[in-house]
């Protein structure tokens, strides 16, 4: 079978961490793929017939995609393209799936055409053999080898000598090559993010089966929840094991308390709890942003959103993963030794969602992605000709005043809103001040260089905004007038302890007063009361079975210390004694324990003779 000669078949695109999503892989090629591509493809892509990943990682670059080394070359004269990998660092790295599994990558690849280089494109490539599984000469593909977490992830490596695919095997719905080797250019040069912001917005609400699950009942990562799940997951732990731990006394001779009655266990829990609705609200809008958006682009060619869109899921997917590995970690710690336990499910949850904070893209370079998408903004703002969509709107406003939080009682979402928006802005205008300035002295790259940390902050501080704004508007959603209660109380919290935390930000300029400040900080620690007898509640609320969760500490049933007991005894090291002792014992003592047991005196004399021949046993 040669490499190109196949019908019929289809590309199922899964996420760097090779989830099998059926919705992933459908959306990618109904957005990709042209009318033609879509009627061979899309039937098998939906019954997954073909198994695929997205290749775009290279050894030497990652998120700069207009320097990676991969090239697909047009033949005209054979209409194909040949796909090489010139050097060591164009190797692709880190697809997930591509190790052992996958047959079908999308390959992001510099195309050339008629002597002239068109940037990168997507490419939709055979690997391995449907039948046999073994790759087509021309194709290296293997394993990369244990990593830091989710070593139940085949993540691979992809090396082209000059391997050829058909023409149109391009992916062709916006760009394209004609048979003669003319390139039709997309009417819009973002259109191609489009696969990523959804990407992004699945990868913030996914989560997987931690690994050592995988290994218990031998399946493949699914997805379980969605990805701000991590954090809940982790918040249900630490939430479950406080509530059922018992430490000290608040009043004397009344008993020892639940862990979770300690102010200082509420501020290490709820906050986080609150993030991870937030970030799950956020998930969702942004999702259903991108089908707006797509259905703008199909109906009219309407591409208003989707710069704003992009830099926001990039935006998001950095501060999310970022504020889901600190906050899982931190719910461990709240947990004490016990949390350090596989059997809390910590180690793999955290392994898991740190990894986050690095694939489909890192997480300080999305950050100057939107600090870019800011500073043209701002540009816009200041010469008169902004052009803003909802996202960014607020940064066309004019400043107006001080901060108006009050109490969290009597305080307006719009209240919140407004001063919030109000810091992002003078954040982004002052790193747009600051560049300008700079380039008077150096070139545009140097002064990008030298703004790098302040335009972060900025760009952090609109996705925050963003978050803040969304939670509580999806909280005014709410049906249930106790449970909006609860809910809007739960944001406000999550508003309140970013402003705490951001502090230095809000107060500069005296925008915040210091009589504001200290009436945030109690109004925190309000909240986290009024909040805890609620917490419990708020936790089952994720709805995560026993099965699901795989934790000892975070029963649903509260029996944790039988069930950890359990679970040591079914470590494999107590399936059997051990008898290391043996080798601080005289040779006296030894023939003493021979004598005594048979079998055991077999294993002595065996290890009594392993230490005399070492060297290592004298007679004192």
């Amino acid at each position: 079978m040669k490499p190109h000669s196949w019908k019929g078949t289809a590309l199922l695109l899964a996420t760097l961490w090779n989830v099998p999503s059926h919705d992933s892989g459908y959306i990618l090629i109904h957005n990709q793929s042209d009318e033609e591509q879509l009627e061979e493809w899309l039937a098998p892509a939906m019954n997954r017939a073909i198994l695929g990943t997205f290749a775009q990682t290279e050894m030497g670059h990652g998120s700069n995609l207009s320097k990676l080394e991969t090239i697909a070359t047009y033949d005209a004269k054979t209409q194909e393209f040949v796909i090489h990998t010139p050097t060591m660092s164009a190797a692709k790295w880190w697809p997930g799936g591509l190790g052992k599994s996958v047959n079908h990558a999308a390959v992001m690849a510099q195309l050339h055409t008629n002597g002239e280089n068109k940037g990168p494109h997507l490419f939709f490539v055979p690997l391995r053999d449907t039948t046999t599984h073994m790759p087509f000469p021309g194709v290296k593909v293997g394993d990369i080898g244990p990593k830091f977490g989710i070593n139940a992830n085949d993540n691979g490596f992809l090396v082209f000598d000059n391997y050829r695919i058909p023409r149109r095997n391009m992916f062709m719905k916006f760009s394209k090559v004609e048979p003669d080797g003319t390139y039709v250019a997309p009417p819009h040069a973002k259109l191609g993010f489009g696969a990523m912001v959804l990407v992004r917005s699945l990868m913030i609400r996914m989560i997987e089966y931690p690994e050592h699950v995988v290994l218990e009942i031998q399946k493949p990562f699914r997805s379980l929840q969605d990805q701000a799940s991590q954090l809940g997951c982790a918040a249900v732990i630490a939430i479950r094991y406080s509530s059922v731990r018992r430490q000290g006394e608040i009043n004397e001779g009344e008993g020892e308390v639940q862990i979770l009655d300690y102010r200082t266990q509420q501020y290490r829990l709820l906050p986080q709890l609150a993030r991870s609705f937030a970030f799950l609200f956020a998930a969702y809008e942004v999702k259903a942003m991108y089908f707006k958006v797509t259905a703008q682009i199909q109906k009219s060619a309407n591409t208003e959103l989707l710069p704003e869109l992009h830099a926001l899921s990039s935006g998001l997917k950095a501060v999310i993963t970022w504020e889901v590995a600190q906050g899982i970690e931190q719910l461990r710690l709240s947990c004490g030794g016990h949390g350090y336990s596989r059997a809390s499910a910590f180690p793999d949850i955290y392994t898991y969602a740190v990894g986050g904070c690095t694939y489909e893209g890192e997480n300080i370079v999305m950050l100057l992605q939107v600090a870019r998408f800011l500073m043209k903004i701002a540009h816009e703002v200041r010469t008169g000709t902004p052009k803003l969509a909802e996202i960014a709107e607020y940064i066309g406003r004019k400043d107006s005043g001080r901060a108006r939080v009050r109490s969290w009682k009597t305080c307006s979402d719009e209240e919140i809103v407004h001063d919030f928006e109000a810091v992002a802005r003078k954040l982004i205008f002052s790193s747009y001040d600051r560049l300008h300035s700079l380039r008077g002295q150096m070139n545009k790259k140097e002064a990008w260089n030298a703004c790098s940390i302040d335009l972060c902050k900025a760009a952090r501080m609109h996705v925050k905004t963003y978050l803040v704004k969304n939670f509580l508007a999806r909280v005014r959603t709410c049906e249930d007038p106790a449970s909006r209660v609860v809910m809007h109380t739960l944001a406000k919290l999550y508003a309140f302890d970013l402003i705490s935390g951001a502090g230095g930000h809000f107060m500069k300029g005296g925008f915040l007063s210091e009589q504001q400040s200290d009436q945030i900080q109690a109004d925190i620690y309000e909240m986290l009361k009024t909040l805890r007898p609620e917490a419990v509640a708020l936790a089952d609320s994720w709805a995560i079975s026993d099965l699901e969760l795989r934790s000892v500490l975070g029963r649903r049933d509260g029996n944790v210390y039988p069930a950890m007991l359990e679970w040591a005894k079914n470590s494999p090291l107590n399936k059997t004694e051990h008898y290391f002792f043996l080798y601080f014992q005289r040779p006296s003592n030894i023939r003493k324990i021979s004598r005594a047991n048979d079998e055991r005196g077999s294993i002595a004399f065996v290890d009594c003779q392993l230490r005399m021949g070492m060297g290592i046993m004298n007679e004192i």
